[in-house]
């Protein structure tokens, strides 16, 4: 049978099929700067203090929301505005109608394959409670993808 993410767009999915979609990379989970004049996101290597360094995971997932008020909600209906996510992201990757890689826990079966793969933000980043946030620039990463 063919994958779910194959077969389904994001607004047909179960939640648990949405949720799924997450390979724990983490780097939605990393401060991200916006150019003003013309939109462009910048990511940085800051991440935010809920999350798990290791598991690449949000400590406080259920709460998340209330405790960061501007915590990225992926929901499928702002699915056009994918685009800022990394191009490695699945949530990207299946709004654009393109297939998982193969490093993904839904395809290897493996939940640290992610991390094997390089993809994840483990070990490359920095909690946001040693960066005093005007020096976010300071920050700014580039992915190699």
């Amino acid at each position: 049978m063919t994958a779910f993410w194959l077969r389904k767009s994001l607004e047909e999915m179960t939640v648990d099929e949405w949720e799924s979609l997450c390979d724990g990379c983490a780097r939605c989970c990393l401060h991200k700067l916006e150019d003003e004049d013309d939109g462009e996101v910048f990511y940085t290597r800051v991440v935010c203090r809920y999350l798990d360094e290791q598991r690449c995971r949000c400590r406080r997932y259920p709460e998340r929301h209330t405790l960061v008020p501007n915590c990225v909600w992926l929901k499928p209906e702002y699915v056009t505005e994918f685009r800022w996510l990394p191009a490695s992201c699945a949530y990207r990757l299946v709004a654009e109608g393109k297939d998982l890689a193969w490093w993904h826990p839904l395809v290897s079966g493996n939940p640290d394959s992610v991390h094997e793969a390089g993809i994840s933000v483990r070990g490359k980043i920095l909690s946001e409670n040693y960066v005093h946030p005007d020096g976010m620039e300071e920050h700014i990463i580039h992915w190699v993808e």
